[in-house]
């Protein structure tokens, strides 16, 4: 079997219940890898069930890094995420294993990729300015500006996306250049080369998973975690908690919502949600998609292995 090329990491992207996590354990066990966490979520202890983690018996067998770090009332930005992630791939590599990114959030895994260009001073009037407006005007409005100004920062934006579309308008008004335009001329801190697989589904027989998996986790007792983890004094409002399935959990507990419109709305909500996930990695022209219908995780995982060893594999 081929050895893959020093400095080479793989990417296992894609949109949610398209099993990201079984096909980058198989991969890991053909490459000798070892995986670095590219979601946002499960990167919080304590909300397992409604992240879809890893079990522990996949933890043990291979070794997971970047899941359970942080607290319910931390936060990490992408910037955060991919100085941690990067320097745990060099660990990776130091070992001589392979690193094998698995997850759905896009920007992480921009960041780790591609690297993080090092923004202008942000002028602190301008963000409160833009903070005003979006509470008075709401965030449609800024997503217009934003679309004007920097058409290229705004593509795939919805009104949702506001820290993102503050973000992208603060350095515009601060230094009167678009972030995009800044990104481009960054320099790459990324010393290693990384292949991009997404695993695609027909969409019909995607959110049929997706309603197979929210059925599994209400089974599987995400009702019940979330009672604990309220019952722990965590607050309702905390930004990890405002993930799909914990804020509908939350709504019923509260008794905003009864249970059926609970469960409807959790599949809803994470349809929507890998339906922008598809839209975002459908603008990276570097990602190949990797048809898995019909194919258990080992056959998608060999076909990926066998893209990058056409590509960068030498005997060993």
């Amino acid at each position: 079997m081929g050895m893959i090329s020093d400095r080479t990491a793989i990417a296992i992207v894609g949109p949610t219940c398209s099993g990201k996590t079984k096909v980058g354990i198989e991969l890991a066990k053909l490459v000798n890898g070892e995986i670095i966490s590219a979601d946002a979520r499960q990167i919080f202890k304590l909300i397992d069930i409604g992240t879809a983690k890893p079990g522990l018996q996949d933890r043990l067998e291979i070794p997971h890094h970047l899941v359970d770090i942080l607290s319910l009332e931390d936060q990490m930005s992408a910037g955060e995420y991919a100085v941690l992630a990067r320097r745990v791939a060099d660990e990776i590599f130091a070992r001589r294993h392979v690193p094998v990114i698995v997850g759905g959030s896009g920007l992480y895994l921009r960041a780790l990729i591609d690297g993080l260009f090092e923004a202008p001073e942000i002028d602190l009037s301008v963000r409160r300015k833009l903070r005003d407006r979006q509470s008075s005007e709401g965030a449609d409005t800024l997503l217009e500006d934003l679309r004007r100004v920097d058409p290229a920062a705004a593509v795939g934006l919805i009104p949702q996306n506001y820290k993102r579309i503050i973000r992208a308008l603060e350095v515009y008004y601060s230094s009167g250049r678009p972030i995009s335009e800044l990104r481009r001329e960054c320099p790459s801190a990324v010393d290693f080369s990384t292949f991009q697989f997404a695993i695609h589904y027909d969409r019909k027989l995607l959110y049929r998973r997706i309603e197979k998996r929210v059925d599994e986790m209400i089974q599987s007792g995400l009702v019940e975690e979330v009672k604990g983890i309220l019952h722990r004094g965590f607050n309702p409002g905390l930004n990890s908690l405002k993930t799909t399935g914990y804020e509908e959990v939350i709504g019923f507990l509260q008794e905003k919502i009864k249970f059926e419109d609970m469960v409807s709305l959790i599949k809803m909500n994470t349809r929507r949600y890998a339906k922008r996930q598809m839209t975002w990695f459908n603008r990276d022209k570097r990602i190949v998609w990797v048809n898995a219908d019909e194919k258990s995780s080992r056959e998608v995982a060999a076909e990926i292995y066998g893209h990058v060893c056409n590509k960068t594999c030498g005997s060993g």
